[in-house]
Order: C-alpha cells, then structure tokens, then sequence
C-alpha cells in the first residue's frame, strides 16, 4: 500500500468525522452531558489527525493521477487550494477539542463558551472539508464534475433527435 493508497482510504474520515463530531457536539451541549461532549471532542481530534495524513499523502496522490488522461489539473489544484484551509480548519477544531477535553475533565467554567466555540469552528471546517472532498472526487469521478451530466443528457437528446 503506498501513500495514494493512504489519500484514498483515510480522506472520507475528516468529512464524516467532523460531521458526526459537530452533531454529537451539539447534542451533547443540548443534553448538558459532560460525557457525550468529550466523546465529541475525541471525533473531532481524530478528524483533525486524518485531515493531516490526508494532506501530507496528497501530494503522491497527485503524481499518481496528473498524468491520466481526462485528469484535470485544474480540478487538482483547486482540490489541494481547498485542502489547505480544510486542514487549517481542521487542525485549529481539533486544539479547540483538546482545550475542550481539558477544561471538560476540570469542570471549569470556561467549558461551555469553549464548547461553543468548537461547535462553529466545527460547522465551518466541515463546509471546508466537504468542500474539499467534492472536488477531489471530482478527479476521478467524471460523472459528478459540473456539466458533465447536462452534457451528456443535452448530447443523448441531441441523438435521439438526429435519428427520428
């Protein structure tokens, strides 16, 4: 298994990770349950952890696909601009979670505007990060790249019409 391998496999963890980080984030603050917010502390920081492997494999994903032909390397530079601030995002939600873990387990009073604070942070690095995802999939997926549908159903109207 080599590093493009590793991006394949590890890039659906920041996405669904930090959407289910952020729902039970928000459950928990909305249940008041100490335990179920540092559960989401805990998603949130493996979130953090497979954004970065994410990233640093990126670069060999990229050499491995930028020769195929039907790749676009604007759609790869797009993706890896986009991959920047998801991992920013991500990185700086994950040191809000771990904050979080800590003043959670030393029951301080500034747990709840830092639960907050982690719960937007959170909505916003998972925009960044499906974001990210959408156009990496865009690479290699040719069938959800924009206009590629229309087209195609545009070109089979266009045929069907030819041959009446």
């Amino acid at each position: 298994m080599d590093q493009t391998h590793i991006h394949l496999l590890i890039t659906h963890l920041p996405i669904f990770g930090s959407l289910l980080g952020t729902l039970v984030l928000g459950y928990g603050m909305w249940k008041k349950s100490d335990t179920t917010q540092l559960a989401s502390y805990y998603l949130l920081v493996i979130s953090a952890i497979g954004a970065a492997i994410a990233y640093l494999t990126g670069e060999a994903a990229e050499e491995t696909v930028e020769n195929i032909q039907g790749v676009s390397e604007n759609i790869i530079e797009q993706h890896a601009d986009f991959a920047s601030y998801a991992l920013v995002a991500l990185i700086i939600v994950g040191v809000t979670a771990l904050i979080g873990i800590y003043l959670n387990i030393t029951k301080s009073t500034f747990a709840r505007p830092v639960a907050i604070a982690a719960l937007v942070l959170a909505l916003i690095s998972f925009g960044l990060v499906a974001r990210t995802g959408y156009l990496g999939g865009q690479i290699r997926h040719t069938e959800i790249a924009s206009g590629t549908s229309q087209t195609q159903g545009e070109q089979g109207g266009e045929q069907e019409g030819d041959d009446d």
